[in-house]
């Protein structure tokens, strides 16, 4: 079932859809370009090697991407649960925008170019080695961007419809 919501809540609505199909397309144009949501993501990523640092060094260096991915798509699974059809589809843009900084990561395994943070080790240059699929990360990073793209396509797609579907459920807002 999808919550009510008023006429001015529908606009404000599908003006975020908007906004974020637009950002959206920038940012897949360069995806290693820096963005508004970066810093956010990274301090997400980099909490994500603390929390998941019990797990040995693997998971640990696995938990930087692990939380990045996990922190958008728990706020959509809520969002959907509670009947907010169009609000999980903002998460799930999100949950899109960090595939894209995903696969710039694991692209960047053999060159070790990107600027880290600390200057510390190459989360990804280290995991493809480790399971010998260093030479395959040009492959993997544009899966992972591929994946990207078909999340906001979702989310873009999906907030429209949302939005327009059930007219019958928005409510005129109080005077």
């Amino acid at each position: 079932m999808m919550l009510p919501v008023s006429v001015g809540d529908r606009r404000w609505r599908l003006a975020l859809t908007a906004v974020l199909a637009v950002y959206g397309w920038w940012c897949l144009q360069a995806p290693a370009d820096y963005g508004w949501l970066d810093s956010l993501d990274l301090a997400i990523h980099e909490t994500g090697h603390l929390v998941f640092a019990f797990g040995g060094q693997t998971l640990t260096l696995l938990g930087g991407t692990l939380l990045q991915l996990a922190l958008p798509a728990a706020f959509a699974i809520v969002l959907w649960r509670s009947g907010d059809r169009h609000g999980a589809t903002i998460p799930l843009w999100w949950l899109g925008q960090n595939c894209w900084n995903i696969s710039v990561y694991i692209k960047d395994a053999r060159a070790q170019q990107l600027p880290l943070v600390g200057g510390g080790e190459h989360d990804w240059a280290i995991l493809l080695s480790e399971w010998g699929l260093l030479q395959q990360d040009q492959a993997l990073g544009g899966a992972v961007y591929l994946l990207g793209v078909t999340l906001y396509g979702w989310a873009i797609i999906g907030g429209w419809i949302f939005l327009r579907r059930r007219k019958q459920d928005y409510v005129p807002a109080p005077a």
